[in-house]
């Protein structure tokens, strides 16, 4: 191994030295305490130490970097507290994620590290977020986001690039080609002799480096970010390591021949590094023992405060309180009374142009809704008003641009991301369901996305541009679902859902968009999530609905008079009325479920259930769902109609009167 001091002080290759040291004999440490089951699991970058350290030592201490299982010189470089950490690793309250998430899973803001999740792929998505919005606020900095040679075969992983090189974001991906995913050699995950060929697809920037080489990794790194600080773009790195411990320790390495692990120990990145400082003269038996001892003693005075604080004491009102980020007061504007009458979609539309005018940091993202204005023309108008930081065009990548909408959240902005149709958000399914809706449980940081759904059915469009597919999402803590039958209703939760913390799915009906219209106030207002509305009074049937099947039980209510039937528009699935739902069945005694969505696994289903539950003694009938046919949605006019519940709704009145 051949290093070159460049015009490094001696100074700074010792502090290299301790820095490379300092992980390494935290990793001895944990592999003591899990024999003696002290801590859980543990993922070994043992001999990985130089990249972690060279990259983090090269950023600037405000620069973001999004680390992986193996990258603890990541977090020791950024000096985070140890006893910290260490509490973090035992599930301690006094931990990063309150017990909640383990290992490296979770970020701090305070040392502008962002963690992984197990999937992987959002993480450059995130790193592509952090620097559009270093971008947009004309910030010199870079983000770098690591993975393993594992990740690199994602589609997130491809995705990334493509959408950093296509917008020219100062995203500084390094690969840590370690030899192994998990047991799987390299050579059956691709076929390419070298990771760093894939930035050429991509018209990007490659390099590769001996990962093991401190000297080699800092230096060349260095370099490479105060390039792209001066000329923002894309660099994509493949560090060339190895993995000499398991996956994680429980794995074991029977899976790696001898020979090959025995030519790798000769290339272990602190023993080659201290024989050069040796041979240099820099460090010396004395210098080196006093630097291995003040280690020693730290580690040993942090694990023990860690292991001394107190341990988790579960409370249910604690544990459900921090599923969601609280909404501020200020959140809520009040109507006023002044209304023009307008259609669905023209109110989402002067709420994406009235949003963009009071907020300077909300950022419009999807395809097709620059230029183009969108599939159904909502975003119409704003790539003139506000430029193409503000209103971007994405290439199809569902998946990166909600993981990009996180990063942009990560800065302070909010964002909408336009799925062209909500069939379609089944590409983005991880980060929406992983990484959006647990961000602030597992660590405390809010993620202020709202994804549009163009949704439903009726309209002719088959099974892909059609799905009423809002029971996806209900069951993810952490996401709000919201799914308005009315302009006024659509126009006031929207505005909500942009000035709430939280990550808000908005289904928008593609049937009512043009078909429906009221009076409604020309500014901004906001209505409260959690609300339903009584749409008709009766006393003797409540029909229980949102979306379009709000329409269809107000048309099939108004065939029966003497105010029979009561008809109740949730407005929000998540959170639901219980109060008004419930009231409502205690007073009618009778309940009808609507939804568009095929009967089984449903979201009404939940809603009986819980009418069942807490109003079990006040019915005089059974608790009756009317839904669509669990087939997919049919193309053919007769066959979707046919798939619709609007007719069977009108048997179920007849039946349930007559009970």
């Amino acid at each position: 191994m051949n290093f070159f001091k460049e015009k490094l002080s001696n100074k700074k290759l010792l502090e290299l030295y301790r820095s490379l040291l300092l992980p390494r004999k935290i990793e001895e440490k944990m592999l003591l305490l899990i024999r003696q089951g002290k801590v859980s699991k543990w993922f070994g970058g043992i001999g990985q130490e130089a990249i972690s350290v060279g990259v983090t030592s090269a950023l600037e201490n405000d620069e973001y970097v999004l680390p992986m299982h193996r990258n603890l010189g990541v977090f020791t470089t950024r000096k985070i507290e140890l006893k910290k950490l260490f509490a973090q690793w035992q599930g301690k309250p006094s931990g990063f994620t309150k017990g909640r998430d383990r290992s490296f899973h979770f970020g701090t803001q305070d040392y502008n590290i962002i963690g992984m999740i197990s999937h992987l792929g959002p993480q450059f998505g995130i790193a592509n977020g952090i620097s559009l919005s270093c971008k947009i606020k004309k910030e010199k900095s870079v983000c770098a986001v690591f993975t393993g040679e594992g990740g690199t075969s994602e589609g997130d992983f491809h995705e990334a690039l493509n959408v950093a090189s296509v917008w020219n974001l100062p995203v500084l991906f390094c690969i840590e080609n370690n030899g192994y995913g998990l047991s799987t050699p390299t050579k059956e995950q691709f076929v390419l002799k070298n990771i760093s060929d894939r930035g050429i697809a991509y018209s990007m920037d490659s390099h590769t480096i001996d990962g093991n080489n401190i000297l080699e990794v800092y230096s060349k790194v260095d370099k490479i970010l105060k390039s792209q600080r001066k000329n923002p773009r894309p660099v994509l790195i493949e560090f060339k390591t190895f993995r000499i411990r398991g996956h994680e320790e429980a794995s074991g390495v029977s899976y790696v021949p001898e020979n090959l692990m025995d030519e790798w120990k000769l290339k272990d990145p602190v023993s080659n590094y201290e024989s050069f400082l040796f041979k240099e003269g820099i460090l010396n038996e004395e210098l080196k023992n006093k630097i291995h001892l003040d280690i020693h003693n730290e580690i040993k005075s942090e694990w023990d405060s860690a292991n001394n604080s107190s341990e988790v004491e579960p409370t249910i009102n604690h544990e459900l309180g921090d599923v969601y980020s609280p909404v501020s007061k200020d959140s809520l504007v009040t109507a006023n009374q002044e209304r023009i009458s307008k259609r669905f979609v023209d109110v989402i539309s002067d709420t994406h142009h009235e949003a963009m005018l009071l907020n300077d940091d909300l950022v419009v993202m999807g395809q097709d809704i620059a230029e183009y204005g969108g599939v159904f023309k909502i975003t119409k108008g704003l790539l003139k008003k506000y430029g193409k930081d503000r209103v971007r065009n994405t290439p199809i990548c569902e998946s990166v641009i909600v993981s990009t909408a996180y990063g942009l959240a990560i800065k302070g902005h909010k964002s909408i991301v336009e799925m062209q149709f909500a069939d379609f958000v089944s590409s983005g399914f991880t980060p929406v369901v992983n990484l959006l809706a647990k961000s602030y449980y597992r660590w405390g940081q809010t993620a202020n996305v709202v994804i549009r759904m163009p949704c439903g059915g009726g309209v002719g469009a088959g099974p892909f541009h059609s799905q009423s597919n809002e029971s996806w999402f209900t069951t993810v803590p952490g996401l709000k679902v919201v799914y308005p039958a009315f302009p006024f209703e659509a126009k006031g939760l929207l505005h909500m859902a942009i000035d709430d913390p939280n990550p808000v799915l908005f289904f928008e009906h593609k049937k009512l968009y043009r078909s429906i219209e009221e009076p409604v106030p020309n500014d901004k207002y906001s209505l409260e999530f959690g609300k339903a509305t009584i749409r008709k009074k009766g006393d003797e049937i409540v029909i229980i609905s949102y979306g379009l099947g709000v329409h269809w039980a107000i048309e099939e209510s108004n065939e029966h008079p003497d105010d029979k039937i009561c008809v109740i528009d949730l407005n929000t699935l998540v959170p639901w009325d219980q109060n008004t739902v419930f009231e409502m069945v205690k007073k009618c005694n009778k309940v009808i479920l609507l939804q568009e969505d095929s009967m089984f696994g449903g979201y009404m289903g939940e809603i009986s259930a819980q009418i069942a539950e807490k109003c079990f003694e006040y019915l005089d009938g059974p608790i009756m769902r009317v839904g669509s046919l669990d087939t997919p949605v049919p193309f053919a006019s007769k066959l979707e109609t046919q798939y619709l519940p609007k007719q069977r709704l009108k048997e179920k009145i007849i039946e349930l009167l007559n009970y």
